[in-house]
């Protein structure tokens, strides 16, 4: 340090001279600094020494062979990302079926409205020739046999566009569609939120092909074959879900996962109530959307089929004051017989009862499933579920413990849905 020092005060008191020269003064010459030489006694104390490293490289190699060379060809990496890929397959089917569902809805409502009108029109155009031939019934020369045979056509024509559309019921059709769309959407969301929490198992997998094959089979595309009976001789709920099956239940589970006796107790008096009023009160007014729908698609094909016998029969008798009356009589109350069924969509509204009543028998399944559940680990959380009860009956959970305390009591009868949604 004294060497140092020395040397910084020498350049601090050395004056640096420049050496001038007549003949070249415009020329710069270089200036030259002199330090003196500093011995170092002791080279470790700029230059320590290096510890070697050998035995601690040593130790890494051994570490580094309990290591995977390459981690994604490990059996656990190479199981999550084929049951992540099985989850996309499975994500990109349901969408593709989203869209095919929605396309066919507007389709077939497309069907409704211009099958309506077009039947609509012609009874109405067939009821008027009708009354035009009976009117110059007595007229000589009038067209009156050509006015009878269009009326009859056109009546005919009628009856067997009815018979059909009666068949298919393209509102009906309609709903069924909106319903399997919504379903699908519904699955889509499960799978994405399976994703963005993260460890999907292969029973996730399992359990999405499952729904997707159910909603299938509840509300198919084709109409050929596989369409859903439009007058079932029983009105049932529609059934969109899979079967749950029970695991087997733990001996040494000790967690009750958030379920509690009390909780147990709700859920039962709350499938009580689903079960008295809410399936059931669906199912009766299914039951008279199908009765009246019945009766409509029997007029409508009936009366027609009346109006192209009265117009066939007009001017055969001084006395056919019965075909006048069938010949436009029939066709006015086939239009409005047809209109009041397709118009009113009397077949979306017995399938959206249908299926109101389908979603109470899901929860219904779904909250025995959990009580029959004696597995801790594979049933809801109870505290998590009951939320979802309420969410999904649109009440609170004081609202929801009211409803399922109030239908608990004995000799008294339960007054109050359990749905305040619909």
């Amino acid at each position: 340090m004294a060497a140092i020092n020395q040397a910084s005060s020498f350049m601090c008191s050395t004056p640096t001279s420049f050496p001038s020269n007549s003949s070249s003064r415009r020329d710069n010459t270089r200036a030259g600094l002199n330090f003196p030489k500093i011995r170092i006694s002791n080279p470790s104390i700029i230059a320590p020494k290096i510890v070697s490293n050998i035995g601690l490289v040593e130790e890494m190699d051994k570490f580094s062979r309990f290591i995977p060379k390459n981690p994604s060809k490990s059996p656990k990496v190479c199981r999550d990302r084929e049951v992540m890929e099985k989850l996309y397959v499975i994500l990109e089917a349901v969408l593709d079926r989203v869209e095919m569902h929605k396309n066919v809805g507007e389709q077939r409502n497309d069907w409704n409205s211009l099958l309506l009108t077009s039947i609509n029109t012609i009874t109405l155009s067939a009821a008027t020739m009708a009354g035009i031939a009976a009117a110059v019934a007595t007229t000589p020369g009038a067209p009156m046999e050509v006015l009878k045979l269009s009326s009859s056509f056109m009546y005919l024509a009628a009856t067997g566009l009815l018979v059909i559309m009666n068949k298919i019921q393209p509102s009906q059709l309609v709903e069924e569609q909106r319903n399997a769309a919504r379903l699908f959407k519904q699955l889509e969301s499960e799978i994405r939120t399976k994703i963005a929490i993260g460890n999907p198992t292969l029973g996730d997998v399992n359990e999405a092909m499952k729904k997707v094959l159910a909603i299938d089979r509840a509300y198919p595309l084709p109409l050929l074959g596989v369409m859903l009976e439009k007058f079932p001789a029983k009105v049932e709920p529609a059934v969109w879900w899979p079967e749950k099956r029970r695991t087997s239940a733990n001996k040494h589970q000790n967690d009750k996962n958030g379920w509690s006796v009390e909780l147990e107790e709700e859920m039962r008096d709350i499938i009580r109530v689903l079960e008295v009023k809410d399936k059931d009160d669906y199912l009766r007014l299914g039951k008279k959307a199908l009765k009246l729908n019945k009766a409509l698609a029997i007029a409508g094909p009936l009366l027609t089929g009346l109006g192209a016998i009265g117009s066939a029969f007009l001017g055969s008798s001084p006395h056919d004051s019965w075909a006048v009356v069938l010949g436009i009589m029939a066709g006015a109350m086939a239009s409005v017989a047809n209109t009041v069924e397709h118009g009113g969509q009397v077949g979306m509204v017995f399938e959206m009862y249908r299926s109101n009543a389908g979603f109470f028998k899901m929860m219904e399944e779904s909250i025995e499933s959990n009580l029959k559940e004696r597995n801790e680990e594979s049933r809801e959380n109870g505290e998590v579920f009951e939320m979802k009860v309420a969410l999904q009956l649109g009440r609170s959970l004081s609202e929801l413990r009211d409803v399922a305390a109030s239908s608990s009591k004995k000799g008294k009868d339960i007054e109050e849905f359990g749905s305040k949604l619909f």
